[in-house]
């Protein structure tokens, strides 16, 4: 009997050591897998959908800020707080410019962020031409947070020489130029609207 007890537990445990075998082995999921392509920003908009390829190659801190925020729901409702004609389009206050939020204030949009911590910069000479995107800050040159802006089709070329090297760039719009011109314009001063257009939804892709 002992002997054979012994056999038996021979074998359960060389079925334990093969079934942890198997845990171990067992392949990655999808969603284990790591992203492979370069990662896309797609913004929904009133007219559709605008495709923002993202640059990690000379912003990857702001690129992964950015896809951190869009992954958690950040961007999604966030209005376009300053739209002035000829120049760019600034949303991405996730805290004041969050439509339906609870810390929803028109008048404080532009001033908020997340509750992460600032980005430090990240400048380079990519020019700032039509459809670039670039990272909204204060004075401080590394107080990136959550906030950035798209320059229209007929930008004024000083203002794009005004802003290269000054304000990290870490994007640029490769589909869906036309729903980014057809943001409602504000003030052409302070850019400031008392209806502003939203981003519907946002969401990352890999392409």
């Amino acid at each position: 009997m002992t002997s054979l007890l012994k056999r038996a537990g021979i074998v359960l445990g060389a079925f334990s050591i093969l079934a942890a075998a198997l845990v171990v082995a067992a392949p990655a999921t999808a969603e284990d897998a790591k992203p492979t392509g370069t990662p896309h920003l797609i913004l929904t908009l009133k007219d559709g959908d605008v495709d923002i390829q993202l640059m990690p190659d000379i912003a990857p801190k702001h690129v992964e800020r950015v896809i951190a925020l869009t992954k958690a729901g950040g961007y999604d409702g966030v209005v376009f707080h300053r739209v002035i004609d000829g120049f760019m389009a600034q949303t991405g206050d996730v805290k004041f410019g969050k439509s339906g939020s609870p810390t929803f204030d028109l008048a404080s949009a532009g001033s908020g962020g997340s509750d992460m911590p600032d980005v430090q910069a990240e400048f380079s000479p990519t020019p700032y031409a039509p459809g670039i995107v670039g990272a909204a800050r204060s004075q401080d040159p590394n107080s990136f947070n959550s906030q950035f802006f798209i320059m229209f089709t007929d930008m004024s070329p000083d203002a794009g020489a005004a802003l290269t090297g000054q304000y990290t760039v870490f994007g640029k719009v490769v589909a869906g130029m036309d729903h980014v011109d057809n943001i409602t314009k504000g003030d052409p001063q302070s850019g400031s609207l008392p209806d502003p257009d939203k981003i519907v939804s946002a969401k990352i892709v890999y392409q």
